[in-house]
């Protein structure tokens, strides 16, 4: 059976796609959340207090990894970024895992296990 062919790939396509989007929509306001914060926006704005609130459960886990650069009302949080990352490498795992459960053929699996023997 050619794998392009498998009634998994599509499943699997469209998962790929969601995590992306999830990942694409998370690092859109982690991004709004560090220029917001470097710029020294108004915190008592309705935009304002809209990203950091939503964005405050994804930074959380992170916000005593670091000290927090202050300049004349400026934040350089690099929480954020920090938090950026974890969940881009986080969103790669979840692929990898995904495409583990493509349906390859046994001429497939054999050249890619010789591949991983010369490593």
């Amino acid at each position: 059976m050619d794998s392009t062919n498998s009634p998994s790939t599509k499943t699997l396509y469209r998962g790929t796609q969601i995590v992306w989007y999830l990942l694409g929509l998370l690092e859109i306001l982690l991004a709004f959340r560090f220029i917001l914060k470097l710029l020294g926006a108004n915190a008592g704005a309705g935009f304002t207090d809209f990203i950091y609130g939503i964005t405050y459960v994804f930074t959380a886990p992170f916000l005593s990894v670091f000290r927090i650069s202050k300049v004349s009302g400026s934040v350089f949080e690099w929480t954020t970024l920090l938090a950026m990352l974890v969940y881009w490498v986080i969103a790669i795992g979840i692929i990898k895992l995904f495409l583990m459960g493509k349906t390859v053929s046994t001429m497939e699996a054999s050249v890619k296990l010789n591949e991983q023997e010369k490593k």
